[in-house]
């Protein structure tokens, strides 16, 4: 399957697995949401948790995606980068995690004050992961 043809399906979806690397070579797996943005995949995550840990040591990652009602799937390989942990509610991560709100969402918060609050007490980051290659299938989904 052609990586943007899978990236324009993986964009109608918001849920998927992310599997990265424990530090002894075994996978972890974490159901995360996501949505596409020029063709990276963003996900929120925080500094504090051990799939941050893994991806700050070895950022290479597949994020694997399910639509069950068609038995379609796509496994995405790629490497992610980290935005800094945002810090301050008018930091640029909190701008990413703004962003990123509203595409899961499909809509605004009803209150960004305390939404940029919460980021900030969470340790929120920013994952993009910019896939290199796509496995799987589609099928009328």
């Amino acid at each position: 399957m052609e990586l943007e043809a899978a990236l324009q399906w993986a964009g109608d979806r918001k849920n998927g697995v992310l599997i990265t690397i424990r530090r002894d070579g075994r996978a972890q797996s974490s159901d995360i949401a996501y949505t596409v943005v020029d063709g990276a995949v963003w996900i929120s995550v925080t500094a504090d948790r051990a799939k941050t840990a893994n991806m700050r040591r070895d950022p290479r990652v597949v994020l694997h995606l399910t639509d069950p009602g068609s038995w379609s799937y796509l496994s995405f390989d790629g490497t992610v980068e980290l935005s800094d942990v945002t810090t301050a509610v008018d930091d640029n991560t909190s701008d990413l995690l703004v962003k990123y709100y509203e595409r899961v969402a499909g809509q605004a918060h009803p209150d960004w004050d305390e939404y940029r609050q919460a980021m900030v007490d969470e340790g929120r980051l920013v994952a993009i992961f910019t896939p290199n290659s796509v496995v799987g299938q589609t099928h009328g989904a």
